[in-house]
Formats: C-alpha cells, sequence, structure tokens
C-alpha cells in the first residue's frame, strides 16, 4: 500500500484542518427537496428523466455552501437506486462534485457477500476493474460501509481491495437502530455479546493498515444511541475510526457522540443527513428560495459542528488536536 493513499490519514488532517469532525449524508428526498430546484427541471413533467438533474443540482448546492466547514459527505446509495439509472448517474456525479470541492466520500451502502461477488463489489466502488487489460476506476469512494453477517470471507475482500488501494471501510459494530440489539447482543457460549466478536475481527485485520495517526483503514459503525457501548468499544478497538450515525432525529446527543473519540479529540466522524438537509421543514415549507434555503442548512451544519467541538474541548481540555 502506497502510504501516500492512507484514506483515514486524509480524512483526519481534512477534520483538523476544519476543526469539523461531522459527516453531512447526501440522502436526496424528492418530496423534501425545495420547490425552486424542482420547479427548474420538473416544469409539470414528473419523470425519471429529471431526477438526475434535480439530485444533481441539490447535491451541489449542499456541496459547495458546506465544503469550507465539513470535511466529508454521505450518499447513501439506496437514495440512488431507486430512481435507477437516473439515479446512479446523479450518485457518480455527486462523487466526482464532492472529490473536486476537496471531501472525502463515504458511501453508506452496506454492502455484503462472499467470494467473488464480495470482490466485485471491493472492486466496483473501492478498487479497479480490468477491461481487456486496462484498468479502470468505476465509483471510487474512498470509504464504502460493509455488512459482517456473512463471517469473515464476506469482508475479507474488501480489507484486501482497501490495503492495495490505500480506501477505508466501516463495518457494521453497534448500530443506532432501536431493534439492532436483536441480533448485535446476542450473548455467545463464551458469554461475548455478538458485536465483540465483529470487533475481535476488526481489530485482527486491522493490524495491518494503521496510519500516522493511530487509525486503520477498518473502521466501525458505532451507533451514537447506545453511548454506553460507544464508550465500551472506543476502548476495545482503539486503532479503528468510528462512523457515528444516530445524532439528532435518532435521539443521539452531543453528551452521547463525545464517547466515540480519543483522547485527542479524533477517532470519530458524527453523521447527520435529514437533520441538516431538511430540517427547515419544522418551520418553513418547502417553497423557499435559494438563497433561504441555502441559509438554513447551513446553519444546522455549522451548530452541529460548533456544539460538538465544545464539547469535545471541554472533555479533552488542552490535548484536542484542532
Amino acid at each position: 500500500m502506497n502510504s501516500n493513499m492512507h484514506a483515514v490519514d486524509l480524512l483526519i488532517e481534512r477534520i483538523i484542518e476544519k476543526k469539523s469532525p461531522i459527516v453531512v449524508g447526501l440522502d436526496p428526498i424528492l418530496d423534501h427537496i425545495p420547490s425552486f430546484i424542482k420547479r427548474k427541471h420538473f416544469q409539470g413533467n414528473l419523470g425519471f428523466h429529471s431526477v438526475f438533474e434535480v439530485i444533481t443540482e441539490f447535491n451541489e448546492i449542499v456541496i459547495s455552501k458546506l465544503k469550507d466547514i465539513i470535511p466529508a459527505v454521505k450518499p447513501q446509495i439506496a437514495y440512488y437506486e431507486k430512481y435507477g439509472s437516473e439515479g446512479i448517474k446523479a450518485f457518480e456525479q455527486t462523487i466526482k462534485l464532492a472529490k473536486k470541492a476537496g471531501l472525502t466520500v463515504i458511501e453508506d451502502g452496506k454492502r455484503n457477500d462472499i467470494g467473488s461477488t464480495a470482490q466485485a463489489y471491493a472492486d466496483g466502488y473501492l478498487g479497479e476493474v480490468n477491461i481487456e487489460g486496462k484498468l479502470y476506476k468505476s465509483f471510487d469512494v474512498d470509504f464504502l460501509t460493509v455488512s459482517p453477517y456473512l463471517g469473515s470471507d464476506s469482508i475479507d475482500p474488501f480489507v484486501t481491495t482497501c490495503e492495495k488501494h490505500g480506501k477505508g471501510i466501516f463495518v457494521l459494530v453497534k448500530t443506532s437502530n432501536p431493534s439492532s440489539s436483536d441480533f448485535q447482543d446476542l450473548v455467545l457460549s463464551n458469554g461475548k455479546k455478538l458485536y465483540y466478536h465483529v470487533a475481535d475481527y476488526i481489530n485482527r485485520v486491522g493490524e495491518r493498515t494503521i496510519g500516522k495517526y493511530g487509525y486503520s483503514l477498518t473502521g466501525a459503525v458505532i451507533g451514537a444511541t447506545y453511548p454506553g457501548e460507544a464508550a465500551e468499544m472506543r476502548k476495545y478497538l482503539p486503532h479503528s475510526f468510528f462512523l457515528v450515525p444516530g445524532f439528532g432525529a435518532q435521539g443521539g446527543t452531543v453528551l452521547s457522540v463525545t464517547n466515540c473519540f480519543g483522547e485527542n479529540g479524533l477517532g470519530a466522524i458524527i453523521n447527520s443527513s435529514r437533520g441538516i438537509l431538511y430540517g427547515y421543514m419544522d418551520s418553513h415549507s418547502s417553497d423557499l428560495d435559494s438563497a433561504t434555503y441555502r441559509s438554513l442548512f447551513y446553519n444546522s451544519a455549522e451548530d452541529m459542528r460548533n456544539s460538538i467541538v465544545c464539547e469535545l474541548k471541554s472533555r479533552f481540555q488542552g490535548n484536542l488536536l484542532y
């Protein structure tokens, strides 16, 4: 692996530069996208042919406005796949827009399969594809979320592809949804909960790709809605970077998410999607102008960043690196 291509090190440097350990989820919901965007492209004729233009412009507005205060974006692939080829085109264009803006791209895909199929996912999102002797990058995201529940041979292809290309994955460990305990908290015969066994795997394979800040290319998804478990996992996975969903609408608080950080204020990035993109709907209709919408979502992102950093400064005091 080329040490200059370590995705976690680059993400951390962007976090330090912008003093911002947050990621904005780019989840385009057509019903929630402001009307000034849709009117331009739909012109009274709703259809798949306009989806690409609407989603792309929406994401471009968010990226261009927030690029100076966030280090990363996290498109959830389901919100693009539901619109077929037009949605996938918008997803591809969104990756290009984010990278041009100097942002890390975390794809929330929760991919999982075995053998050659898992390798195909890894090649398409994190690696390269060979077409008649020439290598091409397909989606070329920086990180991908993966599910571990088909076993280690379903994650190994992603791990080895990350090692080769300097990309990263976030493995589902303790997720934020209310029913995560149905399976993840099952106690096995050795007395350990199931998600601890997933963490053991992450520790084992992560040793091979620890970067200059002490974190490996194999990270973990740890929900903000379980602060006690998050604090335990922070100790149990000292070299794993955390992607933390569940902040805001799902119940995660500023106090709970700080359990996911290491002593220097690194080690985690906190996600908010609808709370930033569509928080305006609590007090405004979707029929607002461009300037008003930009101001509303910018203020939401800035408030989130500032509140988390303020709590980190209080908790870690002089040890914070930003």
